[in-house]
């Protein structure tokens, strides 16, 4: 494995893991405060990876949504928002989704060899898409950010990428939320899905920080020695 960006996972979570329901609209798991604490951990990174899922089950922008810290980054020669990422097998996305469509900021797709060309074809005017070959692989993926000059990479989902990016060892630092409510549908996402982990029993994560957000939790561990 080449070198990689340090990379942080963000999510928010019901207390039995759940990241969303299996509802129309998003569920919200986190507060005021909370959102705010995640502004400006993007506005701290130089990209943001989302899976295609998540792309077309919430349209998210993926915005630093702070003026302050807009400005800084402007201050700091970059731009006011993170790189967006996203990873796809099927190029199944709409140009016209908020990911493509908001920030003056460089959007990257990374597919398949197959679906290549349609993504081209479909995407080509609103993101740079990048052949990841026969499959899209996320230890790739980071290698080809970091030589992209990408630094830190911020994690924000869906099931399918945590899965991947906690099963390849790509992970530094998880940071999780815990909302005070149950979910309890087996329909609905959760943190992850079923992997061979690299932490475990006999390897377990180090806790850095537990910090209350009013009736939230924030727990923060480490993954890797550069954390």
């Amino acid at each position: 494995m080449g070198e990689r960006p340090y990379t942080v996972l963000s999510c928010s979570m019901s207390i039995d893991g759940y990241i969303d329901d299996a509802g129309e609209q998003r569920l919200l798991l986190s507060n005021a405060e909370d959102f705010d604490r995640v502004d400006g951990l993007r506005a701290s990174c130089d990209a943001i990876l989302v899976g295609a899922t998540t792309i077309r089950r919430d349209d998210p922008r993926l915005l630093v949504r702070s003026l302050e810290r807009r400005n800084d980054r402007v201050a700091r020669g970059v731009p006011a928002s993170p790189t967006k990422v996203t990873v796809t097998d099927g190029a199944d996305l709409v140009a016209t989704a908020k990911f493509f469509t908001t920030g003056e900021v460089s959007k990257l797709v990374y597919c398949t060899s197959a679906r290549a060309q349609r993504a081209a074809g479909r995407l080509g005017p609103v993101a740079t898409v990048v052949d990841a070959g026969d499959r899209v692989q996320m230890a790739w993926v980071a290698a080809d950010l970091y030589a992209r000059g990408i630094r830190r990479l911020l994690v924000e989902g869906g099931e399918r990428v945590h899965t991947q990016f906690l099963a390849e060892g790509l992970v530094d630092e998880v940071q999780l939320v815990v909302a005070p409510f149950f979910v309890g549908d087996a329909r609905a996402p959760r943190l992850v899905g079923p992997a061979r982990f690299p932490w475990g029993p006999d390897r377990p994560a180090r806790l850095m920080q537990v910090r209350r957000i009013g009736d939230l939790v924030l727990m923060r561990y480490a993954l890797s020695e550069r954390a």
